[in-house]
């Protein structure tokens, strides 16, 4: 199977001891996505708010995961494939 993306995030979420991903199972994580259009100052107050929500998302992921901030903002900048290993 595969949990990508959004996917990903909800699999960390689960409780520990209960989360489970098969041998060939793939987990991709990656910074959130957007697009901004309109003046500059929408997509100036667009490009603040998902920068904000990325930093939740590294933060959340970082606990549930066991591992430092830095570690997960550094995986999570681009599309990063793991394996269930």
């Amino acid at each position: 199977g595969m949990a990508a993306s959004m996917g990903a995030f909800l699999l960390a979420g689960g409780t520990q001891g209960k989360r489970y991903a098969l041998p060939n199972a793939e987990i991709m994580i990656h910074q959130p996505l957007g697009g901004a259009q309109g003046q500059a100052t929408e997509i100036e107050i667009a490009a603040k708010h998902i920068l904000q929500t990325k930093e939740k998302l590294n933060k959340i992921l970082a606990e549930n995961c066991n591992q430092p901030y830095d570690v997960i903002a550094a995986d999570t900048d681009r599309d990063n494939w793991k394996t269930a290993q």
